[in-house]
């Protein structure tokens, strides 16, 4: 009885082809392509968003979107040249859903100088370690 093998050829074919799915695999993965492992928040400042001083308290009225594919939670906001964020909407964090839009008051704790007609780099801070940037006109 003689037993034949698989003949080089194809034995190079199935190799580079299981390369190649294994690799759209990695690839889908890594991007995102597949479940929730690769999904991020996006958000953007807008530009209607606004910071005023009365009566001493420097208020950021922060419009934020978030067009990415899962939540984001807010953990830190900073406007840079006057100071960081005391509250968030009355608390120390903010959440928002994918897909939605909000504004939230924000209490800054002023170490700088704050001056009307100026305009501010705005930096959020996310659970995710994403920092989201923008300007703002202090009115």
């Amino acid at each position: 009885m003689r037993r034949r093998a698989i003949s080089p050829v194809i034995a190079t074919i199935i190799i580079v082809a299981v390369t190649i799915a294994i690799a759209i695999a990695v690839a889908g993965w890594l991007m995102g392509l597949w479940g929730s492992y690769g999904s991020v928040e996006q958000l953007t400042i807008m530009p209607d968003s606004t910071i005023t001083n009365s009566s001493g308290t420097i208020v950021l009225s922060l419009h934020v979107k978030n067009t990415g594919s899962k939540s984001a939670t807010i953990t830190k906001i900073e406007v840079v040249g006057i100071g960081t964020a005391t509250s968030i909407n009355g608390t120390t964090t903010a959440s928002l859903p994918q897909g939605y839009d909000s504004t939230f008051p924000v209490e800054i704790a002023a170490t700088g100088t704050y001056s009307a007609g100026t305009q501010y780099l705005i930096k959020v801070y996310t659970d995710s370690g994403n920092v989201y940037q923008g300007f703002v006109v202090a009115q």
